[in-house]
């Protein structure tokens, strides 16, 4: 009898803007059963999350106390606020051979690949520079010189896209949460 084969962990990056929520927001409509891990983050909620759901929002002391006893699959600190992906729900749901996505940025992608290589890295490219400086802008949420940062931040992680296993073009939420689904196995 052949050993059962646990699910590869997902992870899907790009730059900020890109839409990353909201391709994974529609893909989890259809397919409720993908898990999204949900990170520690020292930033304030925006209007709208929820402590549990969108983010656990934690102290930095919490947030140091994360990090020193190892109990974060990876973090970053990303726009002067720090991310992380709690360790233990991840690997729980993989060994139950459930499908695991993290949503992360680059510097948390590149951790992930050094501590799980056999994660699957998933790129999601904007159709263009000015498609996500409209959407980074569009938003409202942000000053301008978070906006700026955030900006600057995209044009390295654009450059960083060959460091993946595969690229989606975020033409269509709806197309690109098919092709990720397709990527993870799940339909």
């Amino acid at each position: 009898m052949a050993a059962e084969v646990r699910p590869r962990l997902t992870v899907l990056s790009g730059p900020s803007g890109v839409g990353k929520s909201t391709v994974v927001a529609h893909m989890r409509k259809v397919h409720p059963e993908v898990w999204l891990s949900v990170s520690a983050t020292t930033r304030k909620p925006r209007p709208g999350e929820r402590n549990g759901v969108h983010y656990f929002f934690v102290t930095d002391d919490e947030f140091d106390k994360l990090v020193a006893n190892g109990e974060l699959l990876e973090w970053a600190e990303f726009a002067g606020n720090r991310y992380g992906t709690p360790r233990a729900a991840v690997m729980e749901r993989l060994d139950r051979g459930e499908p695991v996505l993290l949503e992360i940025d680059l510097q948390g992608a590149r951790l992930v690949r050094e501590s799980m290589p056999e994660a699957q890295l998933v790129f999601l490219a904007p159709p263009s520079w000015d498609e996500l400086v409209r959407r980074l802008t569009g938003r409202g949420t942000e000053s301008q010189e978070v906006i700026a940062r955030r900006l600057d931040a995209a044009k390295i992680e654009l450059a960083a896209e060959a460091e993946f296993d595969t690229t989606l073009v975020n033409t269509s939420v709806e197309d690109v949460a098919r092709e990720l689904l397709a990527l993870m196995a799940v339909v």
